[in-house]
């Protein structure tokens, strides 16, 4: 019986549906542990003159307060930026320290000032509140569009302006002069809208110090715990690794925002030492909009060179990226190894030239959310193409299809880093094609207009790199750590099955889908396979979950290691039956000799590994098998999302009335968590492209949208029931031949929304509108278009 394939229903939603999941705060509340508040700054940029904590420290209940200076004179080392990058004159980017808690001024809105630790949180926010700060308000810069101008305030005082680094790929004067080639050049301007990843469950932290053993556990609502602890030994904390132990437990939603090492992380340790005694910190959801990583945040200008058939002949990316006041973890990656190596995506296009400026503001810093460059540079691509085939009067879909990477030219190497090891797009593009029901649209756009409404149709077709990452490559690119994978597989006596796993599941359905990949290859239905992650203290090693690595990387390691614990109980069964391990097959949970009628089942095996009483020479007992797997390349899963739109143009209010998704993601292992991924990437991309926007005044760096009452949302009513159609075309690079599919939607889908509205707004004479396309925005954009056509009637 295969279990690879089957649509089973999660195994963990029962805990997580009854309330019975296990949390950072509930982990505190057993431990009644105290509670820390986080003084944060409410100017974007301000030096600190003075802080008098003596009437706080003198309230009731409380019992610690932490500075800078605290921590400076402790040794506690700054955050890390694990992704250094080289700009192209050679020289390294600006790398300023990231304090835990900045000692002598303050840099965006959010950063933290002091930490105040009490009995309970109402006595730590009333301590906190009787601080006296001496703020000297400076000059702040948010606009990404000025940031560079000469006069622009500056960041930090100390560099020349506020570049962090000017990075490029590509042959610019090649590029150029396929350009100046082309018979048509068209260009867009083009902003990526910032926005803020809210999982559910905001950040959480937990310290312990046990003063007997001089040790630290740390609770944290972390996608990859091993790290977390890597970085506190290395950077912040400072103590050998083994004096750590990092616990993650139930996570409710990541998106990649949960990835990086945070201040609080540090904080509840120190406090917890100086007090002896456990210490939390748990978000607010206005603390999570204050200081939480965000994400995108890119103003873009791009041009496409083309043949007078619609051949792509070149293309032009320059972009301001936003890095916020500090680096985070992996910050200036994301708008350049992640950004531009996807160019050009799905299309055979050779003449290719990015060039990125990432750039300091009084924000708060940005990192990966979920698709980490990949969204921005499809958004690009897709909208630049959609534009193109506007102006040369093409076919949507028809201009893709004829710019796509033939079949029989894969495997194929990209003009930069990436060879695509299997795939059809040309025939993925026929089938979206068929999908989107070109036929029926016609009568879909006339009931629309029936109704005084506007219709339009978006397609986005892409080309995703996902499973990070083989270690050799990621380093060479500056990554300061390998991407493998680790797995152990265990046998009990009584044949159970325990995996441990160096991923880590926050509400994607890895407790499942791992236990379906062990299941296949022993036979043990998976409902019966523990699958244990998120310990550093239980699992030997471990990278985590990000970048649709976990089924690919993770899920491979898996399958290797459940190899070898099938071969060794083989020649535990050989020697049982007499005969030799080639002899043995196992269907089902049954070791079988090929020769005879006789069998033994998988627990008679299992008990016989730890009773060696009459084992060869050689063979150990016991069935405990490690892999540290190390990818061989990169996934790429790839795509064409078709979504249709109403507008109504009396409100601007838009309506995704229909979102078709055509993937091949590879081998798909469920098909149930598969669809529901698409589900959510899809509810994010149409809450970037309509509704979701980060703001900060741009005078005094105040953030203006700190609450979901400011920063909206996508609610259940705002995304259609997701079509699903798939492809699978089989990974060749790893074990389990599967590519990613969880970051698939939130690539393609702000461009197939966007196109789709831009052409619902065509025949009203506009050609671009940026994200979000708020309702505001669309009814500006029909007035003004309204306006102009009066206009010329008059002229």
């Amino acid at each position: 019986m295969s279990w690879v394939g089957k649509p089973l229903r999660r195994k963990e939603d029962y805990r997580f549906l009854t309330g019975a999941g296990h949390y950072v705060a509930d982990a505190a509340a057993a431990m009644d542990a105290a509670h820390m508040y986080i003084l944060r700054s409410p100017h974007g940029a301000a030096g600190l003159r003075r802080i008098d904590i003596a009437a706080a420290r003198a309230l009731p209940g409380v019992l610690d307060i932490i500075t800078g200076a605290d921590l400076a004179a402790s040794d506690i080392g700054g955050l890390p930026c694990a992704w250094p990058v080289v700009s192209r004159d050679g020289s390294p980017m600006v790398h300023p320290v990231h304090p835990v808690i900045p000692v002598d001024r303050v840099l965006h809105v959010g950063d933290p000032v002091a930490a105040v630790v009490a009995q309970t949180a109402e006595q730590a926010e009333t301590a906190a509140e009787a601080i006296l700060v001496d703020y000297e308000v400076w000059p702040c810069h948010t606009d990404l569009a000025t940031v560079l101008m000469p006069g622009a305030a500056k960041v930090r005082a100390e560099l020349p302006d506020n570049l962090c680094f000017d990075w490029d790929l590509g042959n610019a004067a090649a590029v150029d002069a396929q350009l100046a080639a082309s018979a048509h050049v068209v260009t867009l301007d083009l902003v990526q809208n910032r926005v803020n990843a809210s999982p559910m469950e905001t950040r959480g932290t937990l310290g312990i110090y046990d003063r007997g053993r001089d040790d630290y556990t740390l609770y944290t609502s972390s996608q990859n715990p091993h790290s977390i602890r890597v970085t506190l030994s290395a950077s912040t904390l400072k103590v050998p690794e083994e004096k750590i132990r990092v616990i993650s437990p139930d996570v409710g939603g990541g998106f990649g925002m949960k990835i990086y090492h945070y201040a609080e992380e540090v904080l509840v340790l120190v406090a917890a030492r100086r007090i002896n005694r456990p210490v939390r910190w748990i978000a607010s959801r206005l603390e999570a909009f204050q200081a939480d990583t965000y994400a995108r945040d890119h103003v873009t200008r791009v041009s496409l060179g083309l043949d007078r058939d619609g051949t792509f002949r070149a293309m032009k990316v320059h972009t301001i990226a936003n890095m916020g006041a500090y680096l985070s973890t992996f910050a200036p990656s994301i708008p350049t190894f992640f950004y531009a190596n996807p160019f050009p995506g799905p299309y055979a296009l050779r003449d290719v030239y990015v060039h990125v400026q990432g750039v300091f503001t009084n924000t708060t810093p940005v990192d990966a959310y979920r698709g980490a460059g990949r969204p921005e540079a499809t958004y690009v691509m897709e909208r630049i193409v959609e534009a193109a085939a506007r102006e040369l009067g093409m076919d949507p879909f028809e201009i893709r299809r004829r710019n796509a990477i033939p079949a029989d030219a894969i495997p194929y190497k990209t003009p930069f880093l990436w060879t695509y090891d299997s795939g059809d797009l040309p025939a993925l593009m026929d089938l979206a094609r068929a999908a989107a029901d070109i036929d029926g649209y016609s009568t879909r756009k006339a009931a629309t207009e029936a109704r005084g409404c506007l219709r339009g149709m978006g397609v986005a077709f892409y080309m995703e790199a996902c499973g990070m990452g083989p270690s050799k490559l990621l380093i060479e690119a500056g990554l300061g750590g390998g991407q493998f994978e680790v797995a152990t597989v265990r046998v009990s006596p009584t044949g159970g099955i325990v995996v441990l796993t160096g991923s880590h599941s926050h509400g994607q359905g890895h407790e499942t889908a791992f236990a379906q990949i062990v299941a296949d290859k022993t036979g043990i239905d998976p409902a019966l396979i523990e699958i244990v992650h998120g310990d550093t203290a239980k699992v030997p090693y471990g990278v985590g979950t990000y970048g649709s690595r976990s089924l690919s990387v993770g899920g491979s390691a898996l399958a290797v290691t459940t190899d070898k614990v099938v071969t060794k109980m083989k020649r535990i069964a050989a020697h049982m039956l007499g005969t030799d391990a080639a002899d043995i097959d196992l269907t089902d949970g049954i070791f079988r000799a090929r020769t005879g009628n006789r069998s033994l089942h998988f627990t008679e095996v299992a008990r016989r590994a730890y009773a060696p009483v009459d084992y060869p020479a050689g063979m150990e007992p016991g069935i405990d098998e490690t892999t540290y797997y190390d990818p061989e390349a990169f996934t790429f899963p790839y795509g064409c999302h078709i979504v249709e739109v109403e507008i109504d143009p009396e409100t601007g209010t838009t309506t995704v009335d229909r979102y078709l998704a055509v993937d091949d993601f590879g081998r798909i292992v469920n098909p149930l968590i598969v669809e529901g991924q698409i589900h959510g990437g899809a509810a994010q991309a149409i809450g970037q492209a309509c509704m979701e926007l980060c703001r900060y005044d741009p005078e005094t760096g105040q953030l203006l949208t700190g609450s979901f009452m400011d920063y909206a949302m996508p609610r259940a009513t705002d995304v259609p029931a997701v079509e699903l159609v798939s492809m699978e075309t089989i990974c060749t690079t790893n074990p389990v031949g599967a590519k990613g599919c969880g970051e698939a939607s939130a690539i393609a889908g702000p461009a197939a929304v966007i196109n789709a509205i831009c052409d619902a707004l065509h025949d009203h004479g506009v050609r671009h509108l940026d994200m979000p396309a708020t309702p505001e925005k669309v009814w500006s954009a029909i007035q003004a278009a309204s306006l102009r056509a009066e206009d010329t009637a008059d002229a």
